[in-house]
């Protein structure tokens, strides 16, 4: 059974208690507690993040050598004064919504693994009701970002549920044996990577989410510390860490520290980049003069080309290219693509591969069986389906095909007078991939305006 990676939690004495300083809503007020609540509130904390041992009696022992000893290596790890007595300090860390894996365990048998390539699909499931779904994919897709800049991974937003990490959010019981709380409890909860439940994050409905502001808590925050621990990092020391335990709203802007960059390129260090595939006989030649491709598209952050099961990727702030069969980078694609195109507004990228049914999805006829190019033109909102010498226009806004079509590619694309194997959409200007060539067409003239080889694309 996979344990969760993060669960961030409030342990409150009473319901009379203020907030603490961690919650965006109020400030932490220390309202006098009872003795007694505050050893429960102590000895719940510390069964739970430290590996107290409950005494088999079920009563309550303050002055234990056991408990002292868990209260001290609580204090040592939040940089207390390690005295061993719950004093205030002691008592706000516990009393402080935070995450739930244990601080003191060592997390190497459970955690420490990492995702063994360099293109993560995540897909978003049930949304919150506090947000608009559109808010929601920019925070979660800008907290993948927070990590996608420092390491140079990159992250596919997927439209299925066979993918590496499953956003959803969900309340109480929710089917793995971490049930949710209800309001003002547990926020959220992550998986380190691994399959199955491995790398899903899951976040408490019954909170209220927001983008920011002075109420409810912070999604983008929360997210981004989560995907810290999907993507296999712990928990750090350093208050001013982002994979700190406890949840922290001071700022939106820079969350990772210094050691938060160093910790995500340590697990995912260089060699996972530049690593050459072991499969000589499937290298291609890039520059080989009749090259073609499949399909050319972004993927986040790169431009991926594609030929039969081979795949190239090139990334925006990186000279070289990375190279291999398409399953070094996307795993869970065993054929072919055979179209793709990218929807920036939804960071969304599209992999047409060998499935009909994959076409029914934007409202083809049953006889259409396959594209030959499809192109996602950002400035009407369109994506344009080409097959053989006609093309078809789906309404990426009302989910629909637009009325008449399908229509001659020649009548709207003068020049373009045979077939496309790929097309790529890029500062107004759609680049059709026709063999060996590439057609520059320019879209608003209606004119081609330039013709260059396909592996000058590839740096030849």
């Amino acid at each position: 059974m996979l344990l969760p990676f993060c669960v961030l939690v409030f342990l409150r004495l009473d319901p009379s208690l203020t907030a603490p300083a961690f919650s965006p809503e109020e400030e932490l007020g220390l309202a006098p507690a009872e003795p007694q609540a505050d050893l429960k509130l102590a000895t719940e904390y510390l069964h739970r993040f430290y590996k107290l041992q409950k005494d088999p009696s079920g009563r309550m022992r303050r002055s234990g050598p056991s408990f002292t000893s868990k209260v001290k290596d609580m204090q040592t790890f939040f940089g207390l004064n390690s005295t061993g007595e719950l004093d205030s300090g002691t008592l706000e860390v516990m009393r402080s919504p935070r995450c739930g894996v244990p601080d003191v365990e060592e997390y190497s048998h459970i955690h420490g693994t990492r995702w063994n390539k360099n293109v993560i699909a995540y897909s978003i499931g049930r949304y919150t009701r506090d947000l608009p779904s559109s808010t929601v994919d920019f925070l979660i897709e800008s907290a993948f970002g927070v990590w996608a800049k420092a390491s140079g991974l990159t992250f596919v937003r997927s439209h299925t549920h066979n993918t590496d990490i499953m956003v959803e959010f969900v309340t109480y019981a929710h089917g793995d044996f971490y049930p949710f709380d209800g309001p003002r409890g547990t926020l959220a909860h992550a998986f380190g990577p691994g399959s199955g439940a491995g790398g899903d994050t899951h976040f408490d409905d019954d909170e209220h989410w927001t983008a920011g502001g002075a109420a409810g808590f912070n999604l983008f925050v929360v997210a981004a510390h989560e995907f810290g621990h999907a993507l296999g990092l712990k928990h750090s020391r350093n208050p001013e860490s982002l994979m700190y335990p406890t949840y922290k709203i001071s700022r939106t802007s820079n969350l990772l520290s210094r050691e938060d960059v160093h910790s995500i390129n340590a697990l995912y260090s260089k060699q996972l980049y530049s690593k050459q595939p072991q499969f000589p006989h499937l290298m291609q030649d890039k520059c080989a003069p009749d090259l073609t491709f499949d399909a050319v598209t972004f993927l986040g952050d790169a431009t991926i080309f594609v030929r039969d099961r081979y795949l190239w990727m090139k990334h925006k702030e990186l000279s070289d290219i990375k190279e291999g069969p398409i399953t070094n980078f996307l795993p869970k694609i065993e054929t072919g693509i055979d179209a793709a195109f990218w929807i920036p507004r939804r960071s969304t990228a599209y992999l047409i591969h060998g499935k009909p049914r994959t076409l029914s999805y934007f409202g083809f006829p049953p006889w259409v069986q396959d594209v030959d190019a499809t192109v996602h033109i950002e400035k009407t909102g369109r994506t344009l389906f080409f097959l053989q010498d006609t093309y078809w226009s789906y309404n990426e806004n009302r989910k629909i095909m637009d009325f008449g079509y399908p229509k001659y590619i020649s009548e709207d694309f003068p020049g373009i007078n045979s077939t496309i194997n790929a097309a790529f959409y890029k500062n107004s200007f759609i680049y059709f991939f026709m063999g060996p060539q590439v057609l520059k067409f320019d879209y608003t003239l209606k004119q081609v305006v330039g013709v260059e080889m396909a592996n000058s694309w590839l740096g030849c």
